[in-house]
C-alpha cells in the first residue's frame, strides 16, 4: 500500500483528484448524449410512429336546424353502392357505419348530432347497401348493371365511393394490373386510368336510368392515408414513385364526372381527411388540423375507423342539405 505521506503517494493522490473531476465531467457528457438521444427517439415515435385515434366527434359541423322540419314525404330509397368504405368495414358496429348513420342515429350518438339523420326529415325512405368490402370499379360497374328500375314514385339519393381498391390492391404483392395497379408507373396505368373514366360514366348513367322518378347522387373522391407526402413506407406499404400522380388523376375524373352533372355532387373524402393520416402528429405539414391531430383509419390502412366514419357521414349529410331543393317535396310525383 502506498503511504500518502510518501512522494509517490503524494503523486498518486494528486492524478487521482486531478481525475475524479475529468471523470465526472465525462459521465455528465454521456448523461447529457443519452438524453438528447432519447427525446429524439421520444420525439420520433410521437411524431412519426405513433398515431392516436382521439375521442369525440370527428369532422365538420351539420346544420341543425335544416333537420327541424320534415322536408318531403314522398317516397325515398337510400341506394349505397361501392368498396368497404360504403359498406362500413373498421366501424365499431353495423350502425356507426357512414350509411347507416345517415339513415339514423345509433343508439350511442353525440349529443350534437342527435336528430340530425334522413330518416327524420324523409320519413318514408327505405335504405338498400349493396356496397361489398373489397370490391373493385369493375366490380361496381357489374353490380350497377344489375340495378332493377325503380317505381317512378320512388326518388333516390344514391352515396357512391369507388376507385379506392383500383389503386392500393395489392399492396404491391403481385405486378400491378388494372383493378389492382399499386406500384404501377404512370405510363403503365393510362389505359386503366382511361378505362376508370369511362367506367365511372357508365355507371353513374346507369344508376341515373334506374330511378325514372330521378335521383340525386354523391360521389365521394379518394383519400390519401398519407396525407398527401406519398410515402407508402410510412402505412407500411412499398414505394411506390408514380402513387400520387396517378392518385390524382382519378380524383380529377371523380371531380370531372359530379362537375358535369346537375344532379352529382362531389363529396370531398380526400380533402376532409388530409391531416388524419399517417403524418398526422407533424405540426410543421400544412393539412396538420391542430383542433383534431388523430388518426381516421382502421388498421388495415385502407379503411376508416369509427371517428372517420363520424366524419365521413357528417361529409355526406352536408352534401345532401346543400341539395335539398332539388329533392321533390309533397306527397306525390313532382
Amino acid at each position: 500500500m502506498n503511504d500518502p505521506n510518501s512522494v509517490d503517494g503524494a503523486a498518486e493522490q494528486a492524478d487521482a483528484d486531478v481525475g475524479r473531476p475529468r471523470r465526472r465531467k465525462r459521465l455528465r457528457r454521456l448523461l447529457l448524449v443519452g438524453g438528447c438521444l432519447t427525446l429524439v427517439a421520444l420525439a420520433y415515435i410521437e411524431l412519426t410512429l405513433r398515431r392516436p385515434i382521439g375521442s369525440g366527434p370527428a369532422g365538420p359541423k351539420v346544420a341543425r336546424e335544416a333537420f327541424d322540419e320534415p322536408w318531403s314525404s314522398r317516397q325515398f330509397k337510400l341506394l349505397g353502392i361501392g368498396d368497404s368504405v360504403t359498406a362500413g368495414l373498421g366501424a365499431k358496429s353495423p350502425a356507426h357505419s357512414y350509411f347507416q348513420r345517415m339513415l339514423r342515429n345509433p343508439e350511442d350518438e353525440f349529443a350534437g348530432m342527435q336528430g340530425i339523420c334522413l330518416s327524420r326529415v324523409l320519413p318514408n325512405i327505405e335504405a338498400e347497401n349493396l356496397a361489398v368490402s373489397g370490391s373493385t370499379s369493375p366490380m361496381h360497374w357489374e353490380r350497377v348493371q344489375r340495378l332493377p328500375t325503380h317505381t317512378v314514385e320512388t326518388f333516390g339519393i344514391v352515396v357512391l365511393t369507388t376507385g379506392g381498391n383500383d389503386l392500393i390492391h395489392s399492396y404491391g404483392r403481385s405486378p400491378a394490373r388494372e383493378g389492382a395497379m399499386y406500384g404501377a408507373t404512370l405510363d403503365q396505368a393510362e389505359p386503366w386510368i382511361k378505362n376508370f373514366a369511362a367506367r365511372l360514366d357508365r355507371m353513374l348513367d346507369r344508376i341515373d336510368e334506374s330511378f325514372p322518378g330521378g335521383c340525386e347522387m354523391f360521389l365521394a373522391n379518394i383519400y390519401d392515408p398519407t396525407d398527401g407526402v406519398g410515402d407508402a413506407p410510412s402505412i407500411f406499404l412499398p414505394p411506390w414513385p408514380d402513387g400520387l400522380a396517378i392518385h390524382a388523376r382519378y380524383n380529377a375524373i371523380i371531380q370531372d364526372a359530379a362537375e358535369r352533372r346537375s344532379n352529382v355532387t362531389l363529396v370531398p373524402m380526400y380533402e376532409a381527411f388530409l391531416g388524419h393520416g399517417s403524418h398526422c402528429r407533424q405540426f410543421w405539414r400544412e393539412p396538420y388540423d391542430s383542433s383534431d391531430p388523430h388518426y381516421w383509419y382502421f388498421s388495415n390502412i385502407e379503411d376508416p375507423n369509427d371517428r372517420g366514419y363520424d366524419a365521413i357521414r357528417r361529409l355526406f349529410l352536408n352534401a345532401v342539405v346543400a341539395r335539398r331543393d332539388a329533392l321533390p317535396s309533397g306527397g306525390s310525383t313532382e
